[in-house]
């Protein structure tokens, strides 16, 4: 529906979406895969700056909506997003995963219930 939603945050949320569809993918790949392979472990690194990337667009193209919408925790993922761009030699995995498994999944589940209101 998103009728009351800006168009542009619209296609950003759905960008943030695919996003978080692929950090389910690796996921599901499971822990110790995740813990035995550099290349996924990098490709989460990755992930969380994409989502961030998003988050930052957002506040961008359509001010306010992140403020507006603090239930989502979407000024997280930014955070997190500088965290991991600038701090890549102090990253731990192991956050870097419960943010994965944890965070992304709850933040996906608030962004696809606002985009169906």
């Amino acid at each position: 529906m998103t009728g009351d939603v800006d168009p542009r945050a619209v296609r950003l949320l759905n960008d943030l979406l695919m996003q978080a569809d692929a950090a389910a993918r690796l996921v599901r790949r499971g822990k110790p895969a995740y813990d035995q392979d550099e290349f996924l472990r990098y490709a989460g690194e990755d992930l969380l700056v994409r989502l961030g990337e998003v988050v930052a667009r957002l506040d961008r193209k359509v001010p306010g909506f992140v403020e507006a919408h603090p239930d989502m925790e979407l000024r997280n993922l930014k955070d997190t997003r500088n965290f991991v761009a600038h701090g890549y030699d102090v990253v731990d995995f192991e956050i870097i995963w419960e943010i994965l498994a944890d965070h992304v999944p709850l933040v996906a589940a608030r962004v696809r219930a606002l985009l169906a209101s």
